[in-house]
């Protein structure tokens, strides 16, 4: 009886640790959100587009989308190119980058204007692919590798992206410890399997980039999301807001050529 009766005690002591507590967040004010590319393919093809959102509660699933902005970018010989929003934030525009030109953009928002410059980086071209069947950590995954050549005694910084149905995967490389040779990025996501399409996609990039994206990354896969979803720490990027310096805005402004290859896996 004295053990039945512990017993009672015991359960009743851990039902009583259930109930539901509200923890209160502190809301922040919302802040710009840019993701503003410029990119100019090894085909001539370019595109020019900028991304707007604002920052939201911790708990909203929800993109809160800016439609009302004005987007435009300047060179450096004073043309002025207009975008145009589209839909989900986007906002796009006909400009297609040059070498040692120097771009300005500039977003009114709110009666807030926002500022970056940046000029285009070149990039090597993607060669080839290289396919493995017993790779990742039980030897029977797929795991790919796209190989480029870094031009030799030049500094140079890469953004790396493999996109599929399956996964992307993202990576940034500095050229410190393979100036002038062949090196590759890695693709390796779960299910990958024969038939699959698979775009990479390789970005010239400037140094202040690789190290936004650098600590991005390490970021998200520490914490298992992606590089643009809510991170644990604030990381500044290239935009600066003109008109309240302290009320400044997240993202950057990046101009790249860019050389794709896409490879069907065997």
């Amino acid at each position: 009886m004295k053990k039945l009766f512990l017993l009672v005690i015991f359960f009743g002591i851990i039902s009583s640790c259930e109930d539901v507590i509200d923890v209160e967040l502190n809301d922040a004010p919302p802040r710009l959100v840019v993701d503003a590319n410029l990119n100019l393919w090894e085909n001539g093809v370019s595109q020019a587009s900028v991304r707007l959102t604002t920052t939201a509660p911790f708990f909203n699933n929800e993109v809160p989308f800016i439609t009302d902005a004005t987007v435009t970018v300047t060179d450096e010989n004073g043309t002025i190119y207009p975008f145009t929003y589209s839909e989900n934030g986007f906002y796009i525009a006909n400009l297609t980058p040059q070498l040692d030109i120097e771009y300005t953009l500039s977003i009114i928002y709110k009666d807030e204007t926002y500022t970056a410059t940046e000029t285009l980086y070149t990039v090597s071209p993607l060669e080839f692919v290289e396919q493995r069947d017993d790779g990742g950590f039980t030897g029977e995954d797929i795991e790919l590798k796209a190989f480029f050549t870094d031009p030799a005694n030049e500094k140079n910084f890469y953004f790396f992206e493999g996109l599929s149905e399956k996964g992307d995967a993202l990576d940034v490389y500095n050229d410190e410890f393979f100036d002038g040779n062949t090196i590759f990025g890695y693709y390796l996501v779960e299910d990958l399997a024969p038939g699959d399409e698979v775009q990479f996609n390789l970005y010239g990039v400037s140094e202040a980039y690789y190290n936004f994206m650098f600590i991005l990354l390490q970021q998200t896969s520490d914490q298992g999301g992606g590089p643009f979803e809510t991170q644990p720490a604030t990381v500044r990027g290239n935009i600066i807001n003109e008109t309240n310096p302290s009320n400044f805005p997240l993202g950057y402004f990046r101009v790249s050529e860019v050389s794709t290859l896409n490879y069907t896996v065997q």
